[in-house]
């Protein structure tokens, strides 16, 4: 599973951030790491120099194998907890997917059974 972690202008894409989030998604999402081919992480200040609540945002992009991309962002005071919720976000997301995934096999195979 490839990581590509990406920020606006206005935060400032340090390699000890891009670090940081990549080890968050492993650690969240490594139960996925062989049904995904890459995670597109953007990182970005809503209100450029302007403070302001809520204004770190945060979107992850998933691509599953064989499946549409998957897309969740994510808002916050700070960029920690704005990646911490999105990452959140995205581990339900793909626990959906991949649970309606498992369902539709295991009715698959129940079916076939009976078939026989």
């Amino acid at each position: 599973m490839q990581i590509q972690v990406n920020s606006s202008n206005q935060i400032d894409g340090s390699i000890r951030l891009e670090e940081w989030v990549r080890s968050t998604l492993e650690s969240s999402l490594e139960r996925y790491e062989d049904d995904l081919t890459r995670i597109e992480v953007h990182l970005r200040d809503d209100n450029g120099a302007k403070p302001g609540p809520h204004d770190k945002r945060c979107q992850m992009e998933a691509r599953p194998k064989g499946h549409q991309p998957i897309s969740v962002s994510h808002t916050a005071t700070s960029l920690e907890q704005a990646v911490e919720g999105a990452t959140t976000k995205l581990d339900h997301a793909l626990d959906h997917l991949f649970g309606k995934l498992r369902s539709k096999r295991v009715m698959l195979e129940v079916n076939e059974e009976i078939e026989e």
